[in-house]
Formats: structure tokens, C-alpha cells, sequence
């Protein structure tokens, strides 16, 4: 943000449209007290008492009611930025929205004040220690959540139960690299450094729990990222109808007619809290149709885009020659499940069976559904699903790149540790490093950069 991260912001912090009621925060950063209650003579026609609901006038340049609501002053710093704060909660019309936001403007001429950037409330809540950044990562998250489980998840992680876990870490990081630091301060001092401060144990145990902060935000990052699952295959083998089954609605057209489908067709469903966003695509085959054709070359992108491809088979046929064509193009790495479809025709029993290298396959109906819970556990099993993991907080990429990164450090100074030389340095070095990573995740290390693209991402006016 190239924009003064003190400057008085002002913005409708309630989303946009029409609505029973609307909000206009102001922050007024280093303009403080004095322009806040100018803003209130201006605005409400009266001074307000702190953190007190007072049903006033919005009042324009002449005195005249642009609205009657609710208003409300925290003053600095116990307010979600930390800086003086004033809220106007009025009717949530457009236009009414608007006169207010521009009154506020006008009123703000005085002293600076300025529209606010994406997420810059935030922003300034974090700049002013009222939040760290994980804490503000989880506003966003909290706002965008698409099922209840990533809402509860982000919940935790804005009430600081990944901050905590991260802090924890850390304060056992810089115990032992006091003790490491220390041995190096005074190497006339005859003491076996890593046997009389349990140096290896300790960095064992750290290693252990950081093992498990990481599987756990390795699970909030799926309930925020989500799975992309391609349904892919020969025309006619039932992935529209397994669509239909999976999302419980008719969403594809579903015809005994091969090539229906000339284009994806995209759903999201839920499968424990897991968003799971299934893509229908059209039927994989040599086809003179030019609209097919372009379906198919589609078809082909989603497969390489994939988090897990079910490549649909008939299981009254099994694998023919044809799709074992299809399956050699699959991306490599990515998890394959055969779907035998139509058991209902095959006279064959739904069934999870080993596939050989990392493929499985599921013996199911989608015509009768019968096997559609089998497809589903497998999906949750790729995943890495834990059933019961209430102490999930939502977790971001970038937490799990940091969390990484510590964790290859502490590997290299678990190295330098055995060594019968004892590369003290070495191992110092490398527990600093780790440091680093897991203060990227709280904000403690990170640049103006990375700020920047976090809270861009942000609603205005939050």
C-alpha cells in the first residue's frame, strides 16, 4: 500500500446492496481525539459517550436529517483498529449509505480524512497490536466461509488458537537457542552442551509438535482451499449422473445419448465441513464434432488442474483399451480413483477395492446410489481427513510454506546437533532460521510486501 497507514479512513463497512441496515466506520488515525468529536458535532449533531448506543440524527451541511440511527465512539485504544473509532449504523439503502459517506468526507476535509483501501481496518488492527497476523488472515477467512466447519475453524484462529500454538513454538525455539547461544558465548565453560541441557531432547520435542501443528493446519487449509475433483472418462459412463448424485440435485443433463456433455459443469458440495468442487467434463474420445472437440481439449485443462481425477469406468466392461489410453495422459502425482459405474446393470455389489500404484477403485451406482458414501470416504482418506478434529483452526498456503520451512531448518539442526564435531554455530543458525518462519506466520517477521497482497484481498470497509 503506498497510502499512510495513519491517515483518518472512513468506509461502508457492510456489503454492498440494500439491506435492513448499514454501517459507516471511521478511524481517525493520527488526526485522534479532537477530530473524532468534530466528526460527531458534524455528523450527529452532538458529542457521544464512549462505547454508549445513542439513537441520533445523521445531519448534512445545513443541519437537515440525512438518516436517524445508531451511533457509536470507542475511543483509542480500546476499538477494533486501536485508533479512535466512530460507527454509524443506519438504514441500509444505497443512496442513504452514500449521503453518509460523502457528509463524512466532507466533514473530514479538516483533517485528512481519506476512503479507505481493501481490508486497511484490519490492516491497522494489526499495525496497532490488536490483532497478529494469522489472527487478521482469519477476519477474511471467517467472511468468506463456505461451510460451517470453516467458519467454526476460522472462529478458533481468530480467537488466537493458531497464534497460541505458533507462540508456543517459538518460546521453546528461543529457550534452546538461549542454551546453544550461551555454550558458544563461553566455550571455555568445560560442559558438555547437548548432553547436560538435554539439547537433543528438547529439539525432538519441538520437532514433534511442530508435526502436529502442521497436520492440523495442513486440515484448515483444506477446509478453506477446498478439493478440486474432475470426473473424467469415455462418453456415456455415467459422470453426469454421478454429479447429480454427489451434489444431491439434478445439475447435469443426464441422456443414454454419448457426448451430452460438451462443456464443464462445476458444483460444490460438502462432505464433512470439506468443500469439495466437483467438475463435470465432457466424454473423452476421437470426435469429428468441432464443439465436442473444444469440450474435450477443456476437459484435458481441468484434468491437469486437479487435486483428485475419478476416471469413471462402466463395470460391466472394466478397463478397455480405451481408457487405459486416457489413463496413461492423466498428470503424474495427481491421486486417481476408477470409478466402476452402473453395478446396478453389472449385477455387482458396491465395494472399495485396491487399485495397483496410487489408484483405488470404488464399485458403485450413481443411478441408485448405492456405493456413493464409499466415493466419498476415499475422497476424505485422499484428503488426509480426520473425523472429529474440532481443534482445527483455518490455516492459509503460506502458513503451511512457513511451517514447512521450520520444519527443514530443525531437520538441518537436528544434523548439526549429531554430529560428533557439534556444529554449535551451524545449529544456532539453523534455530534461527526457524524462528523466522514461524514469526512469518504471526507477523512478527514479514515484510511491507506481504502485508500488502494479504489485505488487498480484503472487503473494504473491514
Amino acid at each position: 500500500m503506498l497510502t499512510n497507514d495513519t491517515d483518518p479512513i472512513v468506509a461502508i463497512a457492510t456489503a454492498p446492496g440494500r439491506g435492513g441496515i448499514g454501517v459507516v466506520r471511521l478511524s481517525f488515525g493520527r488526526a485522534g481525539e479532537a477530530a473524532a468529536q468534530q466528526a460527531m458535532r458534524a455528523l450527529c449533531g452532538q458529542p457521544l459517550a464512549p462505547r454508549h448506543a445513542s439513537y441520533v440524527p445523521f445531519v448534512d451541511a445545513n443541519g437537515e436529517a440525512l438518516d436517524r440511527g445508531i451511533a457509536l465512539y470507542f475511543p483509542a485504544p480500546h476499538s477494533y483498529t486501536g485508533e479512535h473509532v466512530l460507527e454509524l449504523q443506519g438504514h441500509g439503502g444505497p443512496i442513504v449509505l452514500q449521503l453518509l459517506l460523502q457528509r463524512a468526507i466532507e466533514v473530514g476535509g479538516d483533517f485528512g480524512l481519506r476512503l479507505a483501501e481493501p481490508g486497511e481496518f484490519t490492516r491497522r488492527a494489526f499495525l496497532n497490536d490488536k490483532l497478529d497476523l494469522a489472527q487478521a488472515e482469519a477476519v477474511a477467512d471467517l467472511i468468506e466461509a463456505s461451510t460451517e466447519a470453516a467458519a467454526r475453524s476460522a472462529g478458533r484462529s481468530l480467537e488466537g488458537a493458531f497464534s497460541r500454538e505458533i507462540h508456543a513454538l517459538v518460546e521453546d525455539v528461543i529457550t534452546l537457542r538461549m542454551l546453544v547461544e550461551a555454550t558458544l558465548d563461553f566455550p571455555e565453560e568445560e560442559i558438555d552442551f547437548l548432553e547436560a541441557a538435554d539439547a537433543r531432547g528438547k529439539l525432538v520435542r519441538i520437532r514433534e509438535r511442530l508435526e502436529r501443528v502442521l497436520a492440523d493446519a495442513r486440515q484448515g487449509a483444506l477446509l478453506r482451499e477446498g478439493m478440486s475433483v474432475v470426473l473424467a472418462g469415455q462418453p456415456n459412463v455415467g459422470k453426469s449422473s454421478l454429479l447429480n448424485a454427489l451434489a444431491g440435485a439434478e445439475l447435469a443433463i443426464v441422456t443414454p445419448i454419448a457426448g451430452t456433455t460438451r462443456d464443464k459443469v462445476a458444483q460444490t458440495i460438502q462432505v464433512e465441513g470439506i468443500p469439495l468442487h466437483i467438475i463435470d467434463t465432457a466424454g473423452l474420445r476421437e470426435t469429428e464434432d468441432e464443439v465436442e472437440r473444444i469440450g474435450i481439449e477443456r476437459t484435458w485443462v481441468e484434468i491437469e488442474r486437479a487435486n483428485v481425477v475419478l476416471h469413471l469406468l462402466d463395470a460391466r466392461t472394466g478397463m478397455t483399451p480405451d481408457d487405459e489410453s486416457i489413463a496413461a495422459r492423466f498428470p503424474h502425482g495427481v491421486p486417481v480413483v476408477r470409478v466402476l459405474n452402473k453395478t446396478d446393470l453389472a449385477g455387482a455389489p458396491a465395494a472399495v477395492l485396491g487399485g495397483d500404484g496410487n489408484a483405488r477403485e470404488v464399485n458403485l451406482s450413481a443411478k441408485t446410489g448405492d456405493g456413493i458414501s464409499l466415493l466419498r470416504d476415499e475422497l476424505l482418506k485422499i484428503a488426509g481427513w480426520q473425523a472429529g478434529a474440532e481443534s482445527v483452526y483455518l490455516a492459509r498456503e503460506r502458513h503451511l510454506i512457513a511451517l514447512r520451512a521450520a520444519r527443514e531448518h530443525l531437520a538441518l539442526a537436528a544434523e548439526h546437533a549429531s554430529q560428533q564435531s557439534q556444529v554449535l554455530d551451524l545449529f544456532a543458525e539453523e534455530l534461527r532460521l526457524a524462528q523466522d518462519s514461524l514469526n512469518a506466520i504471526t507477523g512478527e517477521f514479514t515484510s511491507d510486501d506481504l502485508l500488502g497482497v494479504i489485505f488487498s484481498r480484503f472487503c473494504i470497509g473491514k
